[in-house]
């Protein structure tokens, strides 16, 4: 499990925003559930424990959610890619002979991972508002 202290900045229902010092590790990450600040991120994580305002809390992040964000985010514009370009190179050139079937491969590749970045925006819209993939206010530390 993935643990960070931070500080809570606001409350919104059962849900605080809390503010985590940037680590290095940060630029790499892909779960999707931080906010980029200058020095801080921004985490929206349910508050079970009933933080206040001001408080350092612990946030945990479960490993599936990181792990499933990374195969989303990286893996499937990649896939998508891929297949994209093997369909083009295969199929859509037998459609197109007069054409460079490698220009048809690279034109449908990058147009499949077009539609999978798109894919992915949708994902991550729906995502947010899952309570089951966000991080967890764990305790009060100070």
């Amino acid at each position: 499990m993935i643990e960070e202290i931070g500080t809570v900045k606001s409350l919104e229902g059962d849900m605080a925003v809390v503010l985590i010092p940037r680590k290095s590790a940060c630029e790499g990450c892909a779960a999707g559930v931080c906010k980029p600040e200058s020095q801080t991120m921004e985490i929206e994580a349910l508050n079970r424990v009933g933080a206040q305002v001001g408080q350092r809390v612990k946030v945990a992040v479960k490993p599936f959610t990181f792990v499933k964000g990374s195969i989303v985010v990286y893996g499937a514009p990649a896939l998508a890619l891929v297949i994209g370009a093997i369909i083009g190179k295969e199929w859509v050139s037998r459609l197109f002979t007069a054409a460079d079937p490698d220009i048809l491969s690279a034109i449908c590749g990058f147009g499949a991972l077009v539609v999978a970045f798109a894919g992915v925006k949708l994902w991550a819209q729906a995502a947010s508002g899952k309570t089951a993939s966000k991080p967890v206010i764990e305790e009060i530390v100070s």
